[in-house]
């Protein structure tokens, strides 16, 4: 595996009892990188705040991610600025070595699981991570659906069923 193109590793032995907040910001150099992995055209600012404390499983970092970046349209490649504000809630599992080791059960409401090997949890690799689930998959322009109607796409509103599907809707409506 090839190092994350923004590390910021954090030792756990800098967590003491209580909770500690770490800040971490990703340069210029990160954030261009990072950008070619999410196929972004550009993150102009990249910032996270992590509240650590640990607990019985493992660690538990809450805190809040801020990122100012502009994507491209999927249909015209217009730039679009785009921000994330996000909340966070995530635990730092060790991941188990040994075949017979208990597995760490979380119910759907826990935070977002992370698993690290070793004395350090990555908060930078997390944090783009998070930024990344934040993304429009499928961002577009205001021209976007004009471009598309020129290509000759339908809108789904356009868009009438074939007949095999028709007839299928006719025999649900009648049960």
């Amino acid at each position: 595996m090839t190092d994350p193109e923004f590390s910021r590793p954090h030792r756990l032995d800098q967590i003491g009892a209580g909770e500690s907040e770490v800040q971490i910001t990703a340069d210029e150099a990160e954030r261009a990188a990072l950008s070619r992995r999410f196929g972004l055209k550009s993150i102009d600012t990249l910032n996270a705040v992590y509240h650590l404390r640990r607990d019985a499983q493992g660690v538990v970092a809450r805190g809040h991610l801020s990122a100012r970046l502009t994507q491209l349209c999927v249909v015209t490649d217009d730039p679009l600025p785009a921000k994330v504000e996000q909340d966070f809630a995530i635990r730092f599992v060790p991941e188990t070595t040994s075949p017979g080791e208990d597995e760490v059960e979380l119910s759907e409401d826990e935070c977002d699981t992370v698993f690290y090997t070793g004395g350090t949890i990555d908060l930078g690799e997390a944090a783009a991570e998070t930024m990344a689930l934040e993304l429009d998959p499928y961002p577009r322009s205001p021209r976007a659906a004009e471009v598309l109607r020129a290509a000759g796409v339908k809108s789904e509103e356009e868009a009438e069923p074939t007949k095999a599907l028709a007839g299928l809707k006719d025999l649900l409506t009648k049960k």
